[in-house]
């Protein structure tokens, strides 16, 4: 006889947490985890249903952010501190969409990667 399978979620009375966005040219990841940094949900552009230049609009990243937060929500989240990386367009609509799925943002911080005159930039793109 088989085995039934069970998904490995366990539901914790979290109250807080962290909103990781990863915003680049093309896609948008949101990942929310415990203040700790263990994972609870995560949701990304293409996961959300869109497909290649789709991909990367802000109204795909908004959508990942509401997906990513409406399943936090069923963990017990409802306050996270937001940090994006990135430069890319889905940024700032991911604020709406965690909003829009009930989450209260209390921080907002920005750790985005940028060289201090580190390795050299690829050459110019010629057309």
């Amino acid at each position: 006889m088989a085995k039934e399978l069970k998904k490995n979620m366990q539901h914790r009375d979290l109250f807080y947490g962290h909103a990781h966005v990863k915003a680049s040219f093309t896609n948008t990841i949101v990942t929310i985890t415990d203040t700790t940094g263990n994972t609870i949900s995560w949701a990304s552009s293409g996961s959300s249903g869109f497909k290649g230049a789709r991909r990367s609009t802000s109204y795909a990243a908004q959508a990942a952010a509401e997906n990513a937060g409406k399943k936090a929500i069923e963990h017990g989240i409802r306050s996270v501190k937001l940090i994006t990386k990135g430069l890319g367009p889905g940024r700032l609509s991911c604020t709406k969409g965690l909003l829009s799925a009930g989450l209260k943002i209390s921080l907002v911080g920005d750790l985005t990667p940028i060289p201090h005159n580190g390795c050299r930039a690829k050459k110019k793109r010629r057309v």
